[in-house]
């Protein structure tokens, strides 16, 4: 699992979180999504041998809300050592 920060700079009312949350969330490996409003960023964790940083750029783009990288992704939560699966 790795985690990646997202800037969505064009959020500016109260429901852009919620559609651009709901674009990340159908993006199959993404497993958790928390949209920080006021600072317009979207924090991922997600699975990087399911999806890419790419894909959660063009899910956000495609929903009407461009993101881009801010920081590049880390080592997310876990389930288990990373040869349980």
């Amino acid at each position: 699992m790795r985690t990646v920060d997202l800037s969505v700079p064009d959020m500016n009312c109260a429901a852009c979180p919620i559609t651009v949350k709901l674009a990340l969330t159908q993006v199959a490996g993404v497993s958790e999504v928390s949209v920080d409003y006021p600072n317009r960023r979207a924090m991922v964790t997600y699975e990087d041998t399911l999806v890419s940083v790419d894909a959660l750029i063009k899910a956000t783009t495609n929903a009407g809300y461009p993101s881009e990288l801010i920081s590049r992704p880390t080592q997310g939560k876990s389930g288990g050592s990373p040869d349980a699966r």
